[in-house]
């Protein structure tokens, strides 16, 4: 259960207009709430509902436990409508059927509450027929369009929306996100230093592919720090064989530029924002063979690999290159 304070803490800004909006009553028949998967977008619709809905409200804070507050946070309240993708896109039919909806009288008011979830991949034809709605508003009804991508909604769409701009959780906030989910803090430090999707992140924790990727990061690092003879036979024999594609070979660098991240964090005595925890006796003795400026150094090297990788330069070629690099 998400209030106000909470909420505060994850999008300010966000908060702070939404919450003026209802202490001057001047809710907008329309809003679009756009950012990344993972940062309080139907957190928020939700809220924004139960204080549209609850009659019990302390300002702007709803009580969070009448039948109306209570049938919200359960998905239950016969006049806050959700709609979501059926398979890949949002249908024609769903609008045409939300349409319906707002011919009726509220069931127990006449106000209602509509969330589009995913509203970037509604079909042409669902677009203009949610126009409709959005071009003949009525100030009893609020629609909430939630979307990772409000540039792919029609201008007519952007147009008749009050756009509120989701800013991605900082690392902090979305590793303890993450642990709130279950995950464990050193797999958590490193999902939100790759990305900032909570889905995502829990689907990257679970996965042997990424699991065995962070393995071999360490490894290269060990055969680079004590057998450096052998890390070319490493990377043709172990390295590539894992990361196959350049999309793959893209999460090995990643990796690979936190691990050096680290490398300096450890040398300044940064130690809470080290990503590899579990890694501090590796990191440390790493610190006494390889300098500050050689870590800083290996991280521009990274990054024009990347930059190689996705300039069609060959795979196994790019990491040879580098290898070269970091070795000097």
């Amino acid at each position: 259960m998400q209030t106000w304070t909470s909420m505060a803490d994850i999008q300010p800004n966000v908060t702070k207009m939404l919450m003026n909006s209802i202490k001057k009553d001047r809710i907008s028949h329309a809003y679009l709430f756009q950012g990344s998967r993972g940062t309080g977008k139907m957190e928020m619709s939700l809220l924004f509902a139960k204080s549209f809905f609850c009659a019990y409200r302390d300002g702007v804070e709803p009580c969070h436990s009448c039948k109306d507050c209570n049938r919200i946070e359960s998905g239950n309240h016969p006049d806050v409508h959700v709609i979501q993708p059926e398979g890949q896109s949002i249908k024609k039919e769903q609008i045409l059927h939300l349409q319906k909806e707002f011919t009726y009288t509220g069931l127990e008011s006449n106000q209602k509450v509509y969330i589009v979830e995913d509203a970037e991949t509604m079909t042409v034809n669902a677009s203009n027929r949610l126009l409709k709605f959005l071009e003949e508003p009525s100030r009893q009804t609020v629609a909430m369009l939630l979307t990772e991508n409000g540039q792919s909604l029609l201008d007519t769409i952007r147009s008749r929306c009050q756009v509120m701009a989701f800013q991605p959780l900082n690392p902090h906030q979305f590793t303890q996100k993450l642990i709130d989910e279950g995950i464990p803090e050193s797999s958590a430090r490193l999902m939100s230093a790759i990305t900032n999707n909570l889905e995502e992140a829990i689907e990257l924790s679970n996965d042997e592919w990424f699991a065995k990727a962070r393995k071999l990061v360490i490894q290269l690092i060990e055969v680079l720090q004590d057998k450096p003879s052998e890390a070319f036979m490493f990377i043709h024999n172990h390295w590539m064989t894992h990361f196959k594609d350049r999309d793959s070979l893209n999460m090995g660098l990643e990796l690979l530029m936190l691990w050096y991240k680290d490398l300096v964090y450890e040398h300044v005595g940064h130690e809470s924002s080290i990503v590899f925890i579990k890694e501090r006796e590796r990191l440390q003795a790493s610190s006494y063979k390889w300098s500050k400026q050689h870590a800083r150094d290996a991280l521009t090297h990274i990054l024009e690999a990347k930059r190689k990788l996705f300039s069609n330069v060959h795979p196994t070629l790019v990491m040879e290159q580098l290898l070269l690099q970091i070795q000097r």
